[in-house]
C-alpha cells in the first residue's frame, strides 16, 4: 500500500469516525430533550419529551376556582406549547446533524 493510499484510508476512517460520533450526539441529544411551559396563571404546568409527549402534567389547587370549561383548554395549551418548545430543540439537534454530514436543510 502506498503512502497517498494509506493516508488516504486515514482519511476515510477519520471523517467516519467524526460522523458516527456526530450521529451518536444527536442520538443522545434527541433522547434527553425535555420541555416544560406553564401557563400564565401558573394553574398548569404540562412536560412533555422530544417526541412530543406528554411526560408530566402539574396542576395548581388554584385550577379548581377556574370554571370547569376552562380547565381542559388550559391544559390543552400548556402541552401544546411544550411540545413547541421541543419541537424546536429536536429541530436544533436535527440542524447540527444534518450540518456534520453536509445536508442542508429544508428548502
Amino acid at each position: 500500500m502506498s503512502a497517498s493510499t494509506a493516508a488516504e484510508m486515514d482519511n476515510l476512517v477519520d471523517r467516519a469516525t467524526a460522523k458516527l460520533e456526530s450521529l451518536e450526539e444527536a442520538l443522545a441529544g434527541l433522547s434527553s430533550i425535555r420541555a416544560r411551559y406553564t401557563s400564565d396563571d401558573g394553574c398548569v404546568t404540562a412536560e412533555v419529551d422530544g417526541n412530543g409527549t406528554l411526560t408530566g402534567l402539574w396542576l395548581e389547587e388554584s385550577i379548581t376556582a377556574k370554571p370547569a370549561n376552562e380547565v381542559g383548554p388550559s391544559i390543552t395549551s400548556a402541552a401544546h406549547e411544550a411540545a413547541r418548545i421541543a419541537g424546536e430543540r429536536r429541530a436544533q439537534v436535527i440542524d447540527r446533524l444534518n450540518n456534520a454530514f453536509g445536508v442542508d436543510g429544508p428548502q
